[in-house]
């Protein structure tokens, strides 16, 4: 669920800190005050389009994070993993957006894309109303709603593996038979190329111990004559640098016999001599090791050259011959398979047989699923001041429903009727945005016990409605916030006063500067916000009271 939402200098707000509870939470304010910014702020954070208009006037980006708890969502962690990046007990979403039009995006401190945004929020939050991030009218969206209601997700990612697998051997199977010339003919030569790379016996990490072993043998006289220079000059005849340091350490130890302050010098002059001491052996051992061998450097060139002329041959790096020759062998075991047609064609009939008997089985349980959300979804809508919609889920083969695609053999689309007419239209063709704010939240609630996102947002779901269905969307939201977190953009009192936790949000202006500002209403001054909902400028203590009863038995 959203544990914070930190924003700064976004549109009229300068610096807000929220701590999110569980439950249903209600949003309230005179109109203008700018409820809508706060959803405004987090779809930002969820991978929302940014526009510069955001940015605080005079300031010089908008900053939005948002903080989720991951406890319970696995798959969240799953997807992070996926992505490379770090996933812990929480997660960070983080977006700013600069007066210029730059937007950056970060995951958990590591920079993302808007997309890897956008795609970690789809399992996050749903916001329903007057804003683009939702996801009622996606029909991919409504088949996983439907899958996940009817307990169908398991069989759904079934079917599409056997219809992956079907499709891959029906492929396969169609090569084979239009090309078997073909096939035997690159057989051949995988076969040959396969071969001359297995005698080649390349192995990875050879290469560069080849380059080092050619390199010193190439410049072997040329080591040699260096380090017996290094041994003329540093320890033979009696110029070499060992004895002249001998030397100058009688004639300094003489001086420091006369003035002690020439103590230190000699000390620095034994670690000198020491060190050209340890030079000189080193050269020793060097010299002795080192011989010039040209068979041993014809072989190791020799050598290089099959290997260089072989990569070539493939256009690929020295060091990759290797993948090369697995890549061949694994295209090699291909075409051996392809060449068995009959066999073939059987495992495609077997494969395409056991995706069509799931598809079935996810037909059959989607028919299901359908009607019964359909007839709980009506009766919710009836709740609502949409007494005379019916919801339903229609299931329209597809043109080719005996091929079937990775969905399944049927589309899923949620219809209505009863609102402008009698025919069952598509949702996203009929509903208004009250409307379709009215049907989400019905749908929710018929499906909160499997919806995926934790936390639910509804923006303005109370547009046309009162009275007593005001009651009942109330009623609904606290229904929905025992499972889930929701939060609630409201203008009625009777909604307002069925949360579990309320929020107030007034626009100040002081020397000129416009800011908003949320409060956390309790005891009394909850009551004065419901007041102020229910009576409007002039509170009386009527209308308190009225508050007070509305709070106590709602």
């Amino acid at each position: 669920m959203l544990q914070r939402l930190s924003v700064r200098d976004f549109v009229i707000v300068d610096h807000l800190e929220l701590e999110f509870s569980s439950g249903f939470g209600a949003l309230t304010g005179e109109t203008g005050a700018g409820k809508s910014i706060l959803i405004d702020a987090l779809a930002l954070a969820l991978g929302e389009r940014a526009d510069p208009g955001v940015v605080r006037s005079g300031r010089e980006k908008a900053e939005v994070s948002a903080v989720f708890d991951l406890a319970c969502l696995p798959e969240v962690r799953a997807w992070l993993v996926e992505q490379d990046f770090a996933a812990d007990e929480e997660l960070l979403l983080r977006r700013v957006v600069e007066a210029g039009g730059r937007s950056r995006a970060y995951l958990n401190g590591s920079p993302a894309s808007v997309q890897q945004l956008r795609a970690v929020g789809e399992f996050l939050v749903d916001i329903h109303g007057q804003h683009a991030h939702q996801s009622l009218l996606r029909a991919e969206a409504q088949r996983a709603l439907l899958d996940s209601h009817g307990r169908l997700t398991a069989l759904a990612q079934e079917t599409a593996a056997a219809w992956k697998s079907y499709q891959h051997l029906a492929k396969t199977l169609a090569a084979a038979e239009a090309g078997s010339a073909a096939s035997l003919q690159e057989r051949d030569m995988l076969s040959w190329q396969i071969r001359e790379l297995e005698e080649l016996d390349f192995r990875a990490g050879e290469w560069p111990e080849l380059e080092a072993e050619q390199r010193r043998l190439a410049h072997a006289a040329s080591l040699i004559e260096g380090a017996q220079y290094i041994l003329a000059t540093l320890a033979e005849g009696e110029g070499a640098c060992e004895n002249l340091l001998a030397g100058v350490g009688e004639r300094l130890g003489d001086m420091a016999a006369v003035d002690a302050t020439l103590t230190e010098g000699l000390d620095i002059l034994a670690s000198a001599q020491a060190e050209i001491s340890e030079i000189i052996s080193l050269m020793r051992r060097y010299a002795d090791r080192v011989e010039l061998e040209p068979e041993r450097l014809r072989e190791i060139e020799t050598r290089q050259d099959a290997i260089l002329d072989l990569a070539r041959k493939h256009r690929v790096e020295v060091t990759a011959l290797p993948e090369c020759l697995a890549r061949l062998r694994q295209r090699f075991a291909e075409l051996e398979r392809v060449a068995d047609v009959e066999t073939l064609s059987a495992e495609t009939q077997a494969a395409r047989k056991t995706y069509l008997t799931l598809a079935a089985r996810l037909s059959a349980g989607r028919a299901q699923t359908a009607s019964t959300l359909g007839a709980a979804v009506s009766e919710k809508m009836r709740q609502l001041a949409l007494a005379s919609g019916r919801f339903t889920v229609a299931l329209p083969p597809l043109r080719d429903s005996a091929e079937g695609s990775a969905n399944g053999v049927e589309q899923v689309e949620f219809c209505v009727s009863g609102l402008a007419d009698d025919e069952a239209r598509p949702l996203s063709k009929v509903a208004s945005g009250g409307e379709l704010s009215r049907i989400s939240l019905a749908l929710q609630v018929v499906a909160s016990q499997t919806a995926a996102a934790p936390t639910l947002i509804f923006d303005e779901v109370d547009v046309g409605i009162g009275g007593g269905v005001a009651e009942i969307v109330g009623r609904l939201l606290h229904q929905l916030g025992r499972t889930r977190q929701v939060l609630c953009v409201t203008h009625l009192p009777q909604v307002a006063a069925r949360a579990d936790w309320h929020w107030q949000v007034s626009k100040t202006a002081e020397s000129g500067v416009i800011e908003s500002r949320i409060n956390p209403l309790t005891g009394e001054s909850r009551v004065e916000e419901i007041a102020r909902m229910l009576g409007g400028v002039e509170i009386t203590a009527t209308t308190r009271q009225h508050a007070r009863e509305l709070l106590q038995t709602l």
